[in-house]
């Protein structure tokens, strides 16, 4: 269902982590969730970026933090962060022993000096 703001909060999550790094075997800084299709993407600090490119590809503007704890929402189209909005549907994050960086047995070991 497509929502005029970009929000359906009756989409469900994609997986628990990045779905396009789990096909490639690759990791992610953070998660990021697509507000209007549940997509699971990694953030921007992340070295594939695939929530942005899913943004784009998909015209769905609004994602939120997939991370234990966060509520925010982001907007790519005005560059707005929010600090809360809908609740959407279940789970609203990452397992809380899922590691950051992720997942667990394909970060390596220099991540932080691949990142900077």
């Amino acid at each position: 269902m497509s929502s005029p703001n970009g929000i359906d909060p009756s989409a469900t999550p994609s997986g628990t982590g990045c779905a396009e790094c789990d096909a490639s075997g690759g990791w992610w800084f953070h998660l990021r969730r697509c507000a209007q299709c549940g997509q699971i993407g990694c953030c921007d600090d992340s070295p594939a970026k695939h929530a942005t490119a899913h943004a784009r590809a998909s015209g769905h503007p609004v994602i939120r933090s997939f991370e234990p704890g966060e509520t925010w929402f982001y907007n790519y189209e005005t560059s707005q962060v929010y600090a809360s909005g809908p609740h959407l549907a279940p789970p609203e994050s990452h397992p809380a022993d899922q590691p950051t960086p992720g997942p667990a047995g394909r970060v390596p070991e220099d991540w932080a000096e691949r990142l900077g």
